[in-house]
């Protein structure tokens, strides 16, 4: 393994010091709690917006936190679920008198972690709802989560809930509206290598050179099946499908189109491979009026992409499109 690592048991502390040092206007790092929150939070007029879960996937969740995304990120271990105490004591940190909504991708591990904190902020008298995003259409269950897992859509669940929090929308709003993105969004993912965990050292799965894993999770879960890896056109086309079908999204559709990088893969492959989707949605007759090309939910170093498609309404297009900053990006 060579990677820029000290004692891999301090990887994500460190990764969280050097984030608030670089942004020391608008975050703060709460080391007690392994926590990176909005150095404005909380604010009275609006509902704070909580999300965590393992790390690994950079820039979510630690470097989403900004005006209209995140009000705070309560990270674990690489692909472990925070602790429980930890998610609590965020929430009583960014508690606003309008409330506190919890994002939380459908994983075992963080739906605990994270009801658990619910309950206890809620005995406080904190006023905390949970939303749960399950965007994978590439297996049902896995040894990580109960139903479908979230992935990168969660970016889209994200990005409308956080900006109809700026406008002050109310808590039970938000819990619609993302109730309402999380149902219309679908992605899935294929790897092309496996990623390497700092504190294991070596690759976490073993992936011939002439193979790749479809429908993979971005913890490295098995996906759908292992297949010989062919041409970008035929992997995209075997990804857009599976989306496409499941909604089902259909001729006439307005969508956003995203492709996202696990980690590993040079921007112009990912360019190219959202070039190819938007071309075969076209064909399907689907229009995509939103685009999203980069990383927003990685596995650490894997090679790979996800798709993922938010059907369109006016309320949604309207949402994703208002402005919002992060440590990286200026939407």
């Amino acid at each position: 393994m060579k990677k820029f690592v000290n004692d891999p048991k301090n990887y994500v502390a460190e990764m969280l010091q050097g984030l608030a040092l670089a942004n020391p206007d608008t975050l703060r790092y709460v080391p007690e709690y392994n926590l990176i929150m909005r150095a404005d939070a909380p604010q009275e007029g609006k509902v704070s917006i909580v999300q965590g879960s393992g790390s690994g996937h950079e820039p979510a969740h630690v470097m989403s936190v900004g005006p209209g995304m995140l009000d705070a990120a309560c990270p674990g271990d690489v692909f472990a679920a925070p602790p429980a105490d930890y998610v609590y004591e965020t929430v009583k940190l960014v508690a606003s008198p309008k409330g506190v909504l919890l994002l939380v991708n459908n994983y075992t591990g963080d739906r605990m972690a994270f009801e658990m904190a619910e309950e206890l902020s809620q005995a406080d008298g904190i006023d905390v709802r949970t939303l749960f995003v399950d965007d994978d259409v590439a297996v049902q269950d896995s040894t990580y989560t109960v139903g479908r897992r979230g992935v990168a859509g969660n970016f889209f669940v994200l990005k409308a809930v956080g900006a109809a929090a700026e406008r002050g929308a109310d808590l039970d709003e938000l819990v619609r509206i993302g109730e309402k993105v999380n149902s219309v969004t679908r992605t899935m993912g294929m790897a092309l290598t496996a990623c390497t965990p700092p504190a294991k050292g070596s690759p976490l799965f073993d992936l011939p050179a002439d193979k790749v894993e479809m429908g993979v999770g971005i913890h490295g879960e098995p996906g759908r099946r292992r297949e010989p890896l062919q041409p970008a056109e035929a992997h995209v086309r075997e990804l857009l499908t599976a989306v496409v079908d499941d909604l089902p999204f259909v001729s006439g559709d307005q969508v956003a189109l995203m492709a996202n990088g696990l980690g590993g893969t040079p921007i112009g492959e990912l360019y190219l491979v959202y070039g190819l989707a938007h071309r075969q949605l076209a064909e399907r007759g689907i229009e995509v009026r939103r685009s999203y090309v980069g990383e927003y939910c990685t596995s650490l170093d894997m090679a790979g992409a996800s798709l993922t498609l938010v059907r369109l309404d006016d309320e949604i297009a309207d949402l994703l499109a208002a402005p919002a900053q992060t440590p990286i990006r200026v939407f």
